[in-house]
């Protein structure tokens, strides 16, 4: 497989058909409107994404949708190899990690193909205003409280600044194979879920590391 070429097909192909800004109420209401069941989710950009690229790349069979699934770890797609859909805000405060799929799950499924690919959509986010008026429009539109916002309050943490709008800026394909797994970093290793369980320990990207084989594309 190309990888430089495979990349540039698929970003042609989801660029003809993805908008370059994504206000967060029409994206939310996008997919509440087409069935998409993370419309309620905190951080929208990233399943506004993802289900733009199932539908996209879903069309026609271009993409197995969805892919693999090792563990109770499922892949987002799959074009010769498995594929995850991610967003990475890119504002400057911004850090260059990108949390991705859980470390054993990538490693079985290196066994069976040569890499693994992601698809990251990188931009700029703008968030919201000091009432919170962007969070009170998605919290009523959800009808009621969700067992986050719940846990949330129990545990007295503070909100989260929800995300308005995103503008992508650029598109970012990463190849991963065993070597270059080697030099990730992990996400969540030690730490524990609400219920005291162990949380499965993510792979880190580092889009700055060279080890890394990635193709990007400036969306203009």
């Amino acid at each position: 497989m190309d990888n430089a070429k495979v990349s540039s097909m698929i970003f042609n192909k989801l660029m003809a058909k993805l908008p370059k800004i994504w206000d967060g109420k029409q994206a939310i209401l996008f997919m509440k409107g087409n069935n998409c069941r993370n419309w309620k989710q905190l951080e929208w950009p990233g399943w506004y994404f993802q289900f733009m690229c199932e539908r996209i790349l879903g069309k026609d069979s271009f993409f197995k949708i969805p892919g693999p699934a090792y563990g109770n770890v499922e892949f987002d797609g799959k074009y010769e190899i498995p594929w995850d859909f991610k967003a990475h805000t890119n504002n400057a405060s911004s850090a260059t990690k990108v949390p991705t799929n859980g470390y054993a799950e990538i490693e079985q499924a290196l066994k069976e193909y040569p890499c693994v690919g992601f698809i990251i959509a990188e931009g700029e986010a703008v968030f919201d205003d000091e009432t919170g008026s962007f969070k009170q429009w998605h919290d009523s539109l959800k009808g009621k409280m969700t067992a986050y916002e719940k846990d949330r309050i129990k545990r007295g943490a503070i909100s989260r600044r929800r995300k308005v709008s995103f503008q992508l800026k650029k598109i970012t394909f990463v190849f991963l194979n065993t070597q270059a797994l080697s030099y990730c970093g992990s996400f969540q290793k030690g730490m524990r879920n609400a219920d005291g369980s162990p949380r499965n320990p993510k792979v880190m990207l580092d889009l700055s590391d060279e080890h890394l084989e990635k193709y990007t594309y400036d969306v203009k």
